[in-house]
């Protein structure tokens, strides 16, 4: 009971101080407000990027390695001059790796080059144009609005069809039905057989909406295959993982491009571990930018609160000594100014996070990118607050506890 009583006194002690010093309590709490704002709206902003971010790449398949000339690993250190030289994958290497390998249980092909997409009169520049073998859906699954995949014989007889994306549907046939019609890519005419369901662009700006996705085995009567970045995607089989078929196509491939025992690999493995790494490694950094940003914020905020509690302190000397007088312990006069420092901090911290929600719905409505407010977020906002307020507090706190209340009592501040 005395517990409570001491928080409720605390609860109207603080609420008091709000009221009768509007102003001043305002400007001091600005700085908290401020400072929780910086922090965790970085955090926010970036949280959620993140999220997108590993959304993405998960789609890539967290069991799929990729096949390629170029490592996706950076640094300072890296020897272009030696990837450069390196052969790009090629399709008889993956017939080999699914002919050789135990732990792979799809595989597919895929290279990729921008050109221009005819129709009658419409004309779309720049676009992807994307070859793929026929297992492509199996290992990067999309949607289709209409039509259908590319059938087996197709794949491997070089048929001269295509999928679309929406956008080029949208652009090139301006409300027709694409399906059965003609589009023209390499000078030459494909009939569409299907359209991939819109999909918008990911965090990366990339999108499949703007998609010509051809056989491989057609691609290869129009494009010259060496030197354009090439790309064998493999999927494990379930259980298998991707250390474990990294180490397999390690051998598989290096017996392929017959390498000596000596020699280097002349080929990369990559995986979506990669990226994620990296990326983590970007919010690290970018995570200390927002604790430095926001943190003199804080500090400012910080000797706010101070201010806000020895001014107090002095206002209410005279009720200090009364309360001892008539059996206040210290241990009661230093909770009661520490949790009205705590509560007045705390509150500078939820109008902080206020502010920070209104800016995700703002964000949200406005732009494709979804801003989310964490609960992580929220109580990390609340808890830094508290311990700003908890260390401001402490001084004026111990001060007042330790006030004569004889000499308290003849204050006439």
């Amino acid at each position: 009971m005395i517990v409570l009583k001491l928080i409720y006194e605390s609860f109207l002690f603080a609420i008091n101080a709000l009221k009768v010093n509007k102003v001043r309590t305002f400007l001091s709490l600005l700085g908290i407000t401020i400072g929780i704002f910086s922090i965790i709206s970085v955090f926010t902003v970036f949280d959620s990027l993140e999220s997108a971010i590993k959304s993405e790449i998960n789609s890539l398949g967290n069991n799929v390695l990729f096949v390629q000339k170029w490592p996706w690993a950076m640094g300072k250190d890296y020897p272009w001059w030696k990837y450069y030289q390196r052969p790009e994958a090629k399709t008889q290497e993956m017939d080999e790796i699914l002919k050789r390998s135990n732990t792979v249980q799809s595989a597919a092909f895929m290279v990729s080059v921008q050109r221009s997409a005819y129709h009658e009169n419409n004309r779309m520049e720049g676009i992807p144009v994307v070859a793929v073998s026929q297992d492509y859906n199996k290992i990067m699954p999309f949607d289709l609005q209409a039509g259908r995949y590319f059938t087996f014989t197709e794949s491997h007889g070089g048929k001269n069809v295509a999928l679309i994306g929406s956008d080029v549907a949208d652009n090139l046939y301006q409300g027709q039905d694409p399906l059965g019609k003609t589009i023209k890519v390499f000078g030459r005419k494909l009939i569409v057989i299907g359209v991939m369901k819109k999909q918008g662009e990911d965090v990366f700006g990339n999108s499949k909406d703007n998609w010509v996705m051809i056989p491989v085995n057609y691609a290869r009567n129009v494009i010259d295959f060496n030197n354009i970045g090439t790309t064998i995607l493999v999927m494990a089989k379930p259980n298998v993982t991707n250390e474990q078929m990294m180490d397999e196509l390690t051998g598989i491939m290096r017996s392929i491009r017959k390498l000596s025992p000596g020699a280097e690999d002349n080929f990369a493995l990559n995986e979506t571990d990669i990226i994620s790494k990296g990326f983590d490694q970007l919010f690290s950094v970018i995570a200390m930018v927002g604790w430095i940003i926001g943190g003199f914020s804080l500090l400012v905020g910080g000797f706010g609160i101070a201010n806000i509690m020895f001014v107090s302190v002095k206002e209410r000397t005279n009720q200090i000594g009364i309360q001892k007088s008539l059996g206040a312990k210290n241990y009661f006069v230093l909770l009661q100014f520490l949790f009205e420092s705590v509560f007045l901090s705390v509150m500078g911290g939820i109008v902080g996070l206020l502010i920070v929600f209104i800016l995700t719905l703002v964000v949200s409505a406005l732009f494709s990118f979804t801003l989310n407010l964490t609960f992580g977020n929220i109580m990390l906002g609340i808890i830094v607050s508290a311990i700003i307020g908890l260390f401001s507090g402490y001084f004026p706190a111990w001060t007042a506890s330790r006030l004569n209340p004889v000499d308290a009592m003849r204050s006439n501040f």
